[in-house]
C-alpha cells in the first residue's frame, strides 16, 4: 500500500519490544479484576473444584486464607460464592451467606470491595435460580423477585459492598434497588448479571456450587437465561437493568460474546464487567497443563479482548496472577 512519497512500512511500530510497549494504546491492569471465591457451609477442608487447575472451594475458616493470598498479589476486590447446607424449594434462610459477609467484612473492612452473588440455584432442591410452579414446569417469576430482594437486603444489613444478581428474572433490578433504598442502604452496589446466557461454558462451576438443574421437568435454564442466538435479547437486557438502577452491567460468558461486550459499550456509557468463566478458564489451563499453550500468554491474551471489546472489570478464575503476569506482560 503506498500513498504519497513515502511507502506505508506498518511494521515499523512493532520491530523491537520497546516501540510496541510505547504504541500499544491499551493498558491492562489487575486494579480491574474480580477475583471469584467459594465458600461453602458444611465443608471442613478446602476442595478442589473438577476441571478447574487450582481453583478451590473454600471452608468459612480457609475463606481467609484465600482472601490474604489474593490480597499479597494485589487483588482486593472479590465475588463470593455462599454455598448452603440447607436446600429448599423456597428459600427464605440466607443466614450463612450473611454471616460469611459480616465476618469477611469484619476482619478487612474497606481493604476489600466484597461482592456477592444473588441466586437462589444453590438454595433451592432443584437447582434453579428461582421459584418452581407447583406443576414444577417454569420458573415462578414474582415469587423469585421477591425472594432475591429480600436476600439482597439481608446482605445489605451484614455490610457487604455490591450485590450481584444473576438469576435473569424480569425485574429483579428494580425490586432489589427498592429494597435496598427502603432499608437506607443506598450506598450497596447493584452489579447486574444483565447480559447472561444460557451456555454449556459453566459446567465446573455448577460442581463448585451445587447447582446443576435435576428438576423432572424444567432440566435446563433457557425458558430464563438469554439464547446465544439473540443479540437484541441481550441488549435490550442491559438497558433495562440499567434503567432500573444497575451500577454495573454485566456479560456472561464473556470470550465467546465479545461481539454482545462492544454492542453494548456502544449503546450504555456505564462501567461493563466480563466473566470470563469457569468452562473458559478450564479450557485454557487444560491445554497449558498439557504444553500446548503458555499459560500466561493465553489468559493475558483473552483479557486483553475483552477489554479491546469494552469491558471495564475482568471477573477471573485467574485474577491472583494478574498483577505479575502484566508486569512481566511480553510486548
Amino acid at each position: 500500500m503506498e500513498k504519497g512519497l513515502f511507502p506505508s512500512a506498518l511494521r515499523r511500530l512493532r520491530s523491537n519490544a520497546l516501540i510496541r510497549s510505547l504504541v500499544n494504546p491499551m493498558r491492562l491492569s489487575h486494579q480491574s479484576f474480580i477475583l471469584p471465591l467459594f465458600v461453602e457451609q458444611d465443608l471442613k477442608e478446602p476442595r478442589l473444584v473438577k476441571y478447574m487447575h487450582g481453583v478451590k472451594v473454600e471452608t468459612p475458616s480457609s475463606i481467609f486464607k484465600a482472601i490474604d493470598d489474593a490480597l499479597d498479589s494485589g487483588i482486593s476486590k472479590f465475588l463470593i460464592f455462599p454455598v448452603p447446607s440447607l436446600k429448599s424449594s423456597v428459600p427464605s434462610d440466607f443466614s450463612f451467606a450473611s454471616n460469611v459477609v459480616q465476618a469477611i467484612k469484619a476482619a478487612y473492612g474497606q481493604d476489600i470491595w466484597l461482592a456477592s452473588d444473588l441466586c437462589l440455584c444453590s438454595y433451592t432442591t432443584h437447582g434453579h435460580c428461582g421459584i418452581l410452579s407447583p406443576a414444577g414446569d417454569s420458573v415462578l417469576n414474582h415469587d423469585s423477585v421477591q425472594v432475591l430482594a429480600d436476600y439482597a437486603a439481608t446482605l445489605a444489613q451484614a455490610g457487604v459492598d455490591c450485590v450481584a444478581p444473576s438469576d435473569m428474572m424480569d425485574g429483579r433490578v428494580k425490586a432489589i434497588r427498592k429494597q435496598l433504598l427502603a432499608a437506607n442502604r443506598t450506598e450497596v452496589v447493584i452489579m447486574s448479571y444483565s447480559s447472561k446466557f444460557s451456555s454449556q461454558w459453566y459446567g465446573p462451576f455448577r460442581d463448585a456450587c451445587h447447582s446443576t438443574p435435576n428438576s423432572a421437568i424444567l432440566k435446563d435454564r433457557k425458558s430464563y437465561q438469554l439464547s446465544p442466538l439473540n443479540t437484541s435479547d441481550a441488549i435490550n437486557c442491559a438497558i433495562r437493568d440499567a434503567e432500573e438502577g444497575a451500577d454495573i452491567l454485566m456479560v456472561k460468558p464473556a470470550g465467546l460474546y465479545t461481539d454482545i461486550i462492544s454492542k453494548i459499550k456502544e449503546r450504555i456509557s456505564m462501567p461493563l464487567a466480563a466473566y470470563h468463566v469457569s468452562g473458559e478458564y478450564s479450557a485454557i489451563e487444560t491445554m497449558a497443563h498439557l504444553g500446548a499453550i503458555d499459560r500466561a500468554q493465553a489468559h493475558l491474551e483473552t483479557w486483553s479482548s475483552l477489554q479491546r471489546s469494552g469491558a471495564d472489570i475482568i471477573i477471573s478464575y485467574a485474577a491472583m496472577e494478574a498483577k505479575k503476569w502484566i508486569e512481566n506482560y511480553e510486548y
